[in-house]
This record gives C-alpha cells, sequence and structure tokens, in this order.
C-alpha cells in the first residue's frame, strides 16, 4: 500500500508566554495570521487553522504542510508570534493511505478583522 505524507505542526502556547495587553495580542495576532497566510499563498501549508473546545489550552493550532519537515519547522519558526516567545512549535509526520485527502487552495485571512467578517 503506497502511503501519502504531510508534515504537521501543532502549535501550543509556551508556559513561559510573554504577559500582554489586549492591544499588543492583537497586532501580533494579525501578524501571525499574515505569516501562515503567506505560506498558504506559496503553497508551502496545505491547511491551517486554531484549535477549539480541546481537552489541553496550550494546543493553539494546527497546520498541514507540504514540504519536509525541516522546511516547515523553519519557517513555522519564522512565525511572529513563536519569535515572540507566545508560541512553541511541535513538528511530526503524518502518514495516510495514498489519495485519502486532498486540499483545495482557498484565501486565507491575514487579521482577525479578516477572520471575523461575515
Amino acid at each position: 500500500m503506497r502511503f501519502d505524507r504531510y508534515t504537521v505542526i501543532l502549535l501550543t502556547l509556551r508556559p513561559d508566554a510573554p504577559v500582554m495587553t489586549d492591544d499588543e495580542a492583537a497586532e501580533l495576532q494579525d501578524r501571525h495570521l499574515a505569516h501562515g497566510a503567506d505560506l498558504q499563498d506559496r503553497g508551502l501549508v496545505l491547511a491551517r487553522g486554531p484549535l477549539a473546545d480541546q481537552d489541553d489550552e496550550r494546543y493553539r493550532g494546527f497546520s498541514v504542510w507540504s514540504v519536509d519537515a525541516a522546511t516547515a519547522r523553519r519557517h513555522a519558526e519564522a512565525d511572529p508570534a513563536v519569535r515572540a516567545g507566545r508560541l512553541a512549535v511541535e513538528v511530526m509526520t503524518w502518514m495516510m493511505p495514498a489519495g485519502n485527502l486532498q486540499f483545495s487552495q482557498v484565501r486565507a485571512p491575514r487579521s482577525i478583522a479578516e477572520a471575523t467578517a461575515d
């Protein structure tokens, strides 16, 4: 049986994340979203998004990448929220029977305002 392999990144809230004002956190989130949208526009990220209703609140985001683990890690570690010490990056390879998933290119939100617009 053939298997497709994808790099998966889990973003977690660091236990030593800096305390930020609401304005600082919103500005950082906008830069985080724009960074991810750029990676998605370039085809490096196939799908990404926040996690909700999780058992562990440290888990913040999940992404599926089209590139090898080292390349994905390098780009994920350049994320402004990671560089600011708010989020940590966990990288792994995800395998499934070939053809099990298909991804469509969609426009990703570049800011909180875009993400919450109707």
